[in-house]
């Protein structure tokens, strides 16, 4: 006995599994890690990389930090790696609807160098760039909790560029904490 199938009843069966592979394949693409944080840890440190240490985030910090992020943020205890009068902070922030991970190094209440760890949106991607990155460089936190620099937008990466205008205030901000500005 033949088994008889109706292709009507078959063709959109198959567009719905089909479209349900392009979205899950699509949300797959969007992770890109172009950088471990170990990674960035041996480059900045070398092979004798310090222990992680942590910052508890405490109501007067926390009230600081919501106003650099406007939302509150996703950490009690913020991670560091430190040796000498280097500090690495290694942090994430949604861009438009995911996480970014950034690793800022930070010497002398400046920062030295901040990187895209990890990339899960669908856009912006392009300031993981040095041309983009290198504006941050010898960047410094005034009073008012703005940046010492002023940072050029790239079009269609809006989000990603304040993601990461955030990540330097928030990291910089972190670093005073731990590192106070000599008076």
């Amino acid at each position: 006995m033949a088994l008889a199938i109706n292709s009507r009843r078959l063709l959109p069966i198959l567009r719905t599994g089909l479209l349900v592979i392009l979205v899950v394949a699509a949300s797959q693409v969007a992770a890109i890690t172009y950088q471990t944080p170990v990674e960035f840890l041996k480059q900045e440190f070398g092979e004798t990389t310090p222990a992680p240490r942590a910052l508890w985030i405490k109501r007067d910090l926390n009230v600081r930090l919501q106003s650099i992020l406007q939302h509150k943020p996703g950490f009690m205890r913020a991670r560091y790696w430190k040796h000498a009068a280097k500090t690495v902070w290694i942090l994430n922030e949604i861009g438009k609807t995911e996480l970014i991970t950034f690793a800022v190094l930070i010497e002398n209440n400046t920062i030295s160098k901040i990187s895209v760890l990890e990339f899960r949106e669908t856009r912006g991607w392009e300031i993981k760039h040095d041309f983009f990155t290198r504006q941050f460089l010898k960047a410094r936190l005034n009073p008012d909790l703005s940046l010492s620099k002023s940072v050029d937008n790239i079009t269609g990466a809006t989000l990603s560029v304040r993601a990461m205008q955030k990540i330097a205030r928030v990291a910089l901000l972190l670093d005073q904490t731990i590192n106070p500005l000599p008076k």
